[in-house]
């Protein structure tokens, strides 16, 4: 009976003890409600020491895990001994009791132990850890909170035995999440009391931004150097730093200078305006200047290994820690704002370095706009002097109010006196009546568009004489973007105008004395040296646009002296390949033993006498043009070897087994009837049928005679200029003589008379000496076949492919490039029929 009545009284007391940790609780959340920040620490310090004695145990923690995860923090304390094994605010690693850190941060879950044996085989460290620290037994909470749940509540005794009953976890647990939520709660109240507080500076700065942009916005250029010196100093109060420096960079880069200073001992080490070497800060002004980024130091210490030369002399001059960032204004990127102190620590925040860029940028364009200012003074006192030395008057018009301002020298151009109200009204009156509308109509337009303003008019005097007036000048827009005013300058044009006046009537006197050699020869591109516009000539040209475009190969047909050459030239240029070179190869000039090696080239010791490697004619033409003029004339045995480079694009050089591949567009040329030459075998019939892919054959001179005049033409302006003679006029019996003229040697025999012509005749008149000598008829030589009869056979056999359709898309007309009333037009004149 004795037994039970112990039990229930130790169950009463118990229950008791249990109702009384519940009201301390409540008293201690009602006092946690509302308890002011820098109150936090001292009540739960004081509510730890209750726990103490309420459980008769020798220490109890609130530990803080840090984001880390690797240190705990112990951030209170209470010790019934007084000292702790761990003091406050001093990182601890997890390492040394990684079993309970696991526990509580990973898992969770809480634990106890009476004795350390109870404690598992895993936590040996643990055990190690905690005997070094004397704790024998004890009770460890994770907390959650609020805002964390890195916290734990740690219960310890130095003895055995000595630990909380399982039925206070609870009130344990609910114990630390009013701590650490009155912790987390004092924190974010006092960082948002900081940050108000820096709210308020930042609004303070803005303000003093806002105030100086306000003052800097129309600054007269002789107040800029005292109101920066003015801010700077507002930015030392207001940093509490010591320097504050506005810094440029020399355009050589090699030296720097202050050009605007604040110091709180009134003396720099660097006087305003006297140039510093760069050197002395290379790693500064290479991340200043080079990187355009700011530098921030707390004290030299920070400072990189690479600024060991910067913080030397940073340390001269008495600079502990700064803050330099680089100013990128309007007209300039080589200045830098500098602020310094002589003791660590003391710079400015970081968030402040986009406004301190601003307020630099303020500075520094208000400088270089005062510089502006004053450059356009002296240079508008340079152009008033430059103005009035060439004779010029300046205006401006406005054009809001129609009111023109004009330099003495205008008023004395136009003779309006010094006292007149000009307007632009005013100026049109004085203009002649014929050109006053264009006058008008170019300021319109030249304030519409943008565009400057160049026109010549005539003025009438109140003395009624007429002089010419040259008006140039340049539109600018006001800050609506509308034009807003038109500035420029005029001079009296009037002796230069009669001058151009009288160089225009004896170009035209000129232009109408010289009949034939002052006519300009116009020729197409790709044909400047082919003379002539003949019906048959541009026939010609039209084929030779035809096939150059393309990489057909073009056999070349005319008696000697038709300009074979220069179609095959014209063919290379008007082709795709005309950045690459064109080769001309003379088969006929060649001696036959070196043809094959000037062609296809030659290895060293080939034959004898070749003593170097040489490249042929085909390699030098690789990715261009070959002409081979005069191909008939090529050896039967070099024959073949040609035929396999145009149907192979290979060959070999002379002495060598090795195979070349070439790209060439091949052009050859021939007097010869080549039908005739394969007939008689002389010539390879499948060479011929190879060259013979696109023939454009050459009418002779004296199947063109009506270019004959113009030729002349050509030609002697040609060798006059040669010969420094000069010629006004060729009679026109003899025009009419070398029209009449048989011309066997062709165009060549028609340079060479007219050459000899200029020789002998000393003008101004082009006359011939020497009689033109006809031959026989029978000594002629015969055109290969009419240029009229080649057209025929073309026109005949598109037509019986298209079966004598004409219009359309696949008709002869779209085929031939020509419009079909031209192709019907050229069917009649022809003569061909349909059958």
């Amino acid at each position: 009976m004795s037994r039970k009545k112990q039990e229930h009284s130790a169950e009463r007391a118990a229950s008791k003890k249990l109702l009384e940790f519940e009201q301390f609780l409540a008293d201690l959340s009602a006092k946690f409600v509302a308890l002011p920040p820098e109150q936090v620490d001292d009540e739960i310090r004081s509510a730890l020491k209750a726990v103490l004695g309420f459980f008769a145990i020798d220490r109890i923690s609130l530990l803080r895990l840090l984001p880390c995860r690797t240190q705990w923090l112990v951030t209170h304390n209470a010790d019934t001994a007084g000292d702790s094994p761990y003091p406050l605010e001093t990182s601890l690693p997890v390492s040394l009791a990684p079993w309970a850190a696991r526990k509580l941060a990973d898992d969770r879950e809480c634990f106890s132990f009476a004795s350390l044996d109870d404690l598992p085989a895993e936590a040996a460290v643990d055990k190690q850890t905690m005997e070094l620290w004397k704790v024998r037994s004890g009770l460890y909470i994770p907390i959650a909170a609020l805002r964390s749940s890195e916290y734990s509540l740690g219960i310890s005794s130095a003895e055995t035995g000595r630990t909380c009953p399982e039925e206070y976890i609870p009130r344990l647990r609910l114990l630390g999440e009013l701590f650490v939520n009155a912790l987390e709660r004092s924190i974010g109240e006092r960082a948002l009391r900081e940050s108000e507080a820096r709210l308020r500076e930042r609004l303070d700065f803005e303000k003093f931004m806002a105030d100086l942009s306000g003052r800097f916005v129309a600054l007269p250029p002789d107040r800029v150097d005292d109101e920066i010196q003015g801010a700077l100093k507002e930015v030392l109060g207001f940093f509490q730093i010591d320097r504050c420096n506005l810094l440029r960079l020399l355009p050589d880069k090699n030296y720097f200078q202050v050009v605007h200073n604040a110091d709180v001992s009134g003396i720099s080490p660097y006087p305003i305006g006297i140039s510093r070497p760069a050197a002395l800060y290379p790693w500064l002004i290479k991340k200043l200047s080079e990187q355009h980024e700011f530098a921030s130091f707390a004290r030299l210490e920070d400072l990189p290994a690479e600024a060991a030369t910067d913080k030397l002399n940073l340390e001269k001059v008495g600079v502990r820690s700064g803050l330099y960032i680089h100013i990128a204004a309007l007209r300039s990127t080589e200045y830098s704002l500098g602020i310094t102190s002589a003791s660590n620590d003391r710079t400015c925040p970081e968030e402040y370095v986009p406004r301190l860029r601003l307020l630099g940028e303020l500075f520094v364009n208000a400088l270089e706009r005062s510089k502006a200012e004053l450059n356009l003074r002296e240079s508008e006192e340079r152009l008033s002097l430059a103005a009035s030395a060439a004779e010029a008057g300046l205006w401006i018009l406005n054009m809001e109010e129609g009111v023109v301002w004009a330099t003495q020298k205008l008023r004395e151009l136009f003779h309006f006196a010094p006292d007149d109200e000009l307007h632009f009204e005013r100026f049109l009156m004085a203009i002649h009546p014929d050109d006053r509308s264009r006058v008008r109509m170019a300021v319109r337009q030249s304030l519409e568009r943008q565009e400057a303003l160049d026109i010549e008019y005539r003025i009438v005097r109140p003395d009624g004489i007429i002089r010419w007036i040259s008006s140039r000048g340049s539109p600018f827009r006001g800050v609506s973007g509308l034009p807003e005013r038109l500035m420029g300058a005029s001079i009296d044009a009037t002796e230069r105008k009669e001058r151009l006046d009288e160089i225009e009537r004896l170009k035209l006197q000129m232009e109408k004395e010289n009949l034939y050699l002052r006519e300009e020869i116009k020729t197409v591109q790709g044909f400047e040296k082919i003379v002539g516009k003949s019906d048959t000539l541009q026939y010609i040209l039209f084929r030779v646009k035809q096939v150059a475009p393309t990489d057909a190969t073009v056999l070349i047909l005319g008696e000697t002296g038709t300009g074979k050459g220069l179609v095959a030239h014209a063919i290379h240029e008007l082709s795709g390949r005309k950045d690459r070179p064109m080769v001309t190869v003379n088969c006929a000039a060649l001696p036959g033993n070196l043809i094959e090696s000037e062609l296809f080239g030659r290895e060293k010791g080939a034959f004898t006498g070749a003593h170097a490697k040489q490249a042929g004619r085909f390699e030098v033409a690789d990715g261009g043009t070959i002409f081979l003029d005069e191909i008939g004339e090529m050896p039967l045995e070099l024959q073949v070897k040609l035929l396999r480079v145009l149907e192979e694009g290979e060959f070999e050089r002379l002495g060598s087994p090795k195979t070349i591949k070439v790209d060439v567009r091949v052009i050859a040329s021939t007097n010869r009837d080549l039908e005739a030459e394969v007939k008689s075998r002389r010539f390879r019939k499948d060479l011929f049928y190879r060259l013979n892919v696109f023939p454009v054959s050459l009418p002779p001179l004296r199947m063109r005679t009506e270019d004959i005049p113009q030729l002349v033409r050509y030609f002697a302006d040609k060798y006059a200029r040669k010969f420094g003679r000069k010629y006004e006029t060729v009679p026109k019996s003899t025009m009419k003589d070398l029209q009449e003229h048989p011309w066997p040697g062709n165009v060549r025999e028609l340079e060479h008379v007219i050459e000899r012509a200029v020789i002998t005749s000393p003008g101004p008149v082009l006359r011939f000496v020497d009689r033109l000598e006809r031959e026989n008829p029978g000594e002629v030589e015969e055109p290969l076949q009419g240029l009229e009869a080649i057209e025929r056979d073309h026109i005949l056999k598109i037509l019986q492919k298209t079966g004598w359709k004409i219009d359309g898309e696949g008709g002869a007309a779209s085929i031939l490039g020509l419009h079909p009333s031209t192709l019907r037009s050229r069917i009649k004149k022809i003569g061909i029929k349909r059958p």
